[in-house]
């Protein structure tokens, strides 16, 4: 069981509105977490969030921490333990344990066209000076040509290995 307290706090004749998030584990979800804590392979966001849990539930099988201590002994800001709060009553004991899956969208600047050129590129002869093209003198020859407006080496260099993997294929 989870509650959510709403208080509204009147300071300098503003009212400002509090949220609070209480968590009341249940005896199955302290187990699970106590598992996570003693036994298995997990990742530190795992185990931090499953020790914060363990000593925010306000349950009758908890003893009672302030968030003050678990933050000193954890090494943790308290906005993390109020983050970790939130996440449990807003999704749930599932989500809090595991990483949210990032919804952030890539913009693919290459296609096969920009691929293609620069992959005749890199095949022909280097500039005079060099024995052999570099990443970034790929890279400044394709924006140099105007293949595309900007192109990291980075780029470049995913671009020719996923090249070299598939002819080696």
């Amino acid at each position: 069981m989870t509650y959510l307290f709403c208080i509204l706090a009147q300071d300098k004749n503003l009212y400002v509105m509090a949220n609070y998030y209480e968590v009341e584990l249940t005896q199955e979800e302290r187990e699970k977490l106590l598992r996570v804590v003693n036994k298995g392979k997990h990742t530190t966001q795992t185990f931090r969030n499953a020790y914060v849990l363990l000593n925010v539930d306000q349950s009758d099988y908890s003893e009672k921490v302030t968030n003050v201590e678990i933050a000193k002994v954890l090494k943790i800001g308290m906005r993390t333990i109020d983050r970790i709060k939130k996440r449990f009553v807003e999704e749930g004991f599932e989500s809090c344990l595991s990483r949210k899956p990032s919804n952030r969208v890539y913009i693919k600047k290459v296609d096969g066209d920009v691929e293609a050129k620069l992959i005749s590129i890199a095949c022909s002869k280097p500039p005079e000076g060099f024995s052999k093209w570099s990443l970034r003198l790929l890279a400044d020859k394709m924006v140099e040509l105007r293949y595309i407006e900007d192109i990291s080496h980075e780029t470049v260099r995913t671009v020719l290995k996923k090249r070299v993997k598939t002819l080696e294929s």
